[in-house]
């Protein structure tokens, strides 16, 4: 059966009429909104010359409040098909991490936040909110549907 809906917002952002049915409706949506949301955050971390990767190995490292190894880090981000050791030399060379000789295991390298990196993320925390702004027609109530929803679409593994 062909789902038929040109008066819902996917339908016109794509210029599609017709979906085989609602799963595919629902993954095509779902792959133009990770896209759409990824360009408008993209926007927020282009004022501070970073990308989405680096803020989050910043974010991983700051939460720890230890050094980790790259394997830990890459088990925390959000990209797990990132290259982390490729990212994290990119932030070494803005000087915003920078790597240690690990104190358990003398052959391994940890990484660390400095305080170049904890200062750029400080200035990134007052913007907050322009961050949550991309969610802005969603209640409360909602963002936790959705949450639910998401997290139901990636237990179906």
């Amino acid at each position: 059966m062909l789902i038929t809906t040109p008066e819902m917002s996917i339908d016109k952002d794509i210029n599609q009429r017709k979906f085989r049915n609602d799963f595919q409706r629902a993954g095509i949506n779902l792959i133009y909104t990770f896209n759409w949301i990824n360009e408008q955050m993209k926007q927020l971390f282009d004022q501070y010359e970073i990308t989405p990767q680096q803020f989050n190995i910043l974010r991983i490292l700051r939460g720890a409040g230890e050094p980790l190894s790259t394997l830990q880090i890459r088990q925390r981000m959000l990209d797990k098909m990132s290259d982390t050791s490729r990212i994290v030399d990119r932030l070494i060379k803005k000087s915003l991490v920078k790597k240690l000789t690990c104190k358990a295991d003398r052959r391994l390298v940890d990484v660390t936040i400095t305080e170049k990196g904890l200062k750029l993320l400080e200035k990134m925390d007052r913007h907050d909110t322009d961050m949550d702004g991309v969610f802005k027609n969603l209640s409360e109530a909602e963002a936790k549907t959705l949450n639910k929803l998401l997290d139901k679409i990636r237990k179906s593994e």
